[in-house]
């Protein structure tokens, strides 16, 4: 399509952008019970089995356990979707809806609402799959598996075959509005985040806050660096992703007795059978020395680790093991030791120092010999920790709205699964399993979506914002001294969907409040016009709200480098705990600041009263990279806290 076409379609009446349809990507037994919410809770029946979770991904296998309408009750009647799935799909009770969407298909026989690829059926079942009695992957972390919203219904959108392209994901959104679901969740994104009108998953969560349903999306897998979450627009709520107190690991023994911990899932028994140990350098007949030792493609040569253990300095020597044949593979962990991933042969990643222990006995022997255990779990004490790739904040985008919003488990997660997919992210891993541990904050969003689901079944009225507030400002609060990016690695903390269900206040925003919020941010009329399809807005003539002042559960102010700290934060809570009640500001505050609270008590005499007050930093110029306080108001019973981080500015 030339330029000249393209300004034509971008002037026409109700276009709000053109971008280039991108390629987006896809980003249990212990983890509910690790978040408070236990399988003999009362999941409030009644309306729960009138909730509906949409699940944008790469679709759904429609005979896993997790997805039986055994129990269930009739459909609910204000749903309007269809079953679409394609040949020999078939929805039920539960399963209440699917469809597919066919830009990206990459042939005639894919053309169905299966899930062939094993991440949409994890995700939907962690949502709100059903409760699944002895659950595990080859005996790994066995339990009852089920979703956060077991009582809820799924409707399943397939936007995914290879990647996820954003007209679909718009279609997506468009279909799951109108077939009527309570809650989104998305657990796919971009490799790089944009502007929010060039962003599809914005553009279509927009449209879906603005009909009462809240969208849930994750942050993103790169979180190695600052600024890197990708989920930015404050109508989503934007989850990282974080430990739980039950880990993996994977054991190997060295000939001479030395037992070392390393991280893997590893399903394959050796029975604690003694093989050769080989280094890459000494397994090659075609490469350098550099090359072999981290095993890259083309370097192990076959008739030298046949039947032996190859030792590799790179964990990607995996895939180079198994194609030439080796009997299992020791390799160094490439990110943060902290996540296990499912293996295609006996395997096991390790740390630098365990593995110099590897190399120093090789060197040490002319017999060196190891067997690899299975997978087996571990107590983590440390518990929840944010995940190094979990995406990070600073918001990129809207420098003064806090992202991620929350944290949700996202590492090691046990949960349904494709059998027609690979066991493991190798397509030469044959294995076909039901059930599969997979990590990333594609793991987290779904804990977070079945949390608003299950909110929302105990306040069926509450608005999207009213929700989301809740999961926020009843969050664990993390502990900054074991993050170095605090709250933007962790935003409010980590997710508490019992306490949720009971906040005492919240934090409302409505469509004008938005509104004004991206007039005041630059957006032209125009532009404000065509998102929320309102002819009427005109920008010059709003009352603008600076974004410090929307009114969200957590306060974040970027500042100039060489600036006083200066911060205002106006908000008002909405009374949702008891009629008559009075609550006190408290101020965890950091030293580098003096914040204070006006008023600082709030009375209320009844139920869904509002109360306004202003927050108000003030300060020498930053000493740090961020000050990480906040404010708590407390009733004698409900707790409502909310960040408050103050940064240098990224812009130039």
């Amino acid at each position: 399509m030339n330029y000249k076409l393209l300004q034509t379609y971008a002037d026409s009446e109700g276009v709000v952008s053109i971008f280039p349809s991108r390629t987006l990507w896809p980003q249990t037994t212990r983890s509910w019970d690790f978040i408070g919410l236990h399988e003999n809770m009362n999941q409030h029946s009644n309306t729960g089995s009138d909730i509906v979770i949409g699940v944008f991904d790469s679709g759904i296998w429609p005979e896993s356990e997790s997805f039986s309408d055994q129990g269930f009750g009739p459909i609910p009647k204000k749903w309007k979707g269809v079953c679409n799935g394609g040949k020999n799909f078939t929805c039920n009770k539960k399963l209440i809806g699917a469809r597919y969407y066919t830009s990206n298909v990459p042939s005639a026989d894919s053309a169905s609402a299966r899930d062939t690829m094993g991440h949409g059926t994890h995700t939907a079942s962690t949502a709100a799959g059903n409760y699944v009695k002895g659950a595990s992957f080859y005996g790994t972390a066995q339990g009852t598996a089920r979703g956060g919203a077991p009582s809820a219904r799924i409707a399943a959108y397939k936007a995914c075959f290879i990647g996820c392209k954003e007209v679909d994901i718009l279609a997506a959104f468009d279909d799951a509005i109108a077939d009527g679901v309570d809650i989104i969740s998305i657990s796919v994104g971009p490799t790089m985040v944009l502007d929010m009108k060039y962003d599809s998953i914005s553009i279509g969560s927009l449209h879906a806050m603005q009909k009462g349903i809240l969208t849930v999306h994750s942050a993103g897998n790169n979180g190695f660096a600052p600024a890197t979450v990708i989920s930015v627009s404050p109508w989503l709520l934007t989850v990282g992703a974080s430990s739980m107190d039950r880990g993996i690991v994977t054991k190997v023994t060295l000939g001479n007795g030395k037992k070392i911990d390393g991280k893997a899932v590893n399903a394959f028994k050796m029975n604690g059978t003694e093989l050769p140990l080989v280094y890459g350098k000494d397994a090659t007949n075609s490469c350098g020395e550099w090359s072999a030792r981290l095993c890259r493609p083309g370097c192990i040569y076959s008739k030298l680790v046949t039947g032996k253990i190859v030792v590799c300095d790179n964990n990607k020597g995996i895939e180079e093991a198994l194609n030439a044949g080796a009997s299992g593979v020791i390799t160094q962990s490439g990110i943060a030791h902290e996540v296990s991933f499912v293996v295609p042969l006996p395997a096991s990643a390790l740390v630098t120092s365990n593995m110099k222990l590897v190399q120093d006995y090789i060197n040490s022997t002319k017999d060196a010999k190891a067997f690899i255990s299975i997978s087996e779990p571990i107590k983590n004490t440390d518990a929840p920790l944010v995940a190094s790739f979990s995406g990070k904040g600073p918001n990129p985008i809207i420098e003064d709205i806090l992202k991620p919003d929350i944290t949700a488990p996202g590492v090691e997660i046990l949960a349904a699964y494709s059998p027609a997919a690979p066991a493991s992210n190798y397509i030469s891993d044959k294995r076909s399993v039901k059930y599969n541990i997979m990590s990333g904050t594609s793991m987290s969003s779904p804990h977070a979506a079945g949390a608003a689901a299950y909110v929302k079944s105990v306040h069926p009225d509450w608005s999207p914002s009213a929700i989301k507030s809740a999961l926020m400002t009843t969050a664990w609060r993390m502990d900054p001294a074991k993050h170095t990016d605090a709250e933007f690695s962790y935003g409010a903390g980590h997710i508490n969907p019992v306490n949720a269900t009971n906040p005492g206040l919240v934090y409302e925003t409505n469509t004008e409040d938005y509104i004004k919020m991206l007039c005041k941010i630059g957006y032209s009329s125009e532009i404000v016009e065509k998102l929320f399809n309102n002819k009427s807005i005109n920008c010059s003539k709003l009352q603008q709200v600076d974004v410090t002042d929307l009114n969200y559960p957590s306060m974040t102010k970027a500042v100039e480098n060489d600036a006083p700290v200066s911060a205002r934060f106006s908000r008002t809570v909405t009374n949702v705990g008891l009629a008559n009640s009075t609550y006190t500001a408290k101020i965890n505050k950091n030293s580098e600041c003096n914040i204070t609270v006006e008023p600082s008590t709030l009375s209320f005499k009844q139920m869904n009263e509002k109360k306004s007050f202003v927050v108000t930093v003030k300060g020498d110029r930053l000493r740090s990279m961020m000050i990480s306080a906040s404010l708590v108001w407390y009733d004698g019973d409900h707790v409502v806290r909310s960040p408050i981080v103050v940064y240098p500015s990224r812009k130039l």
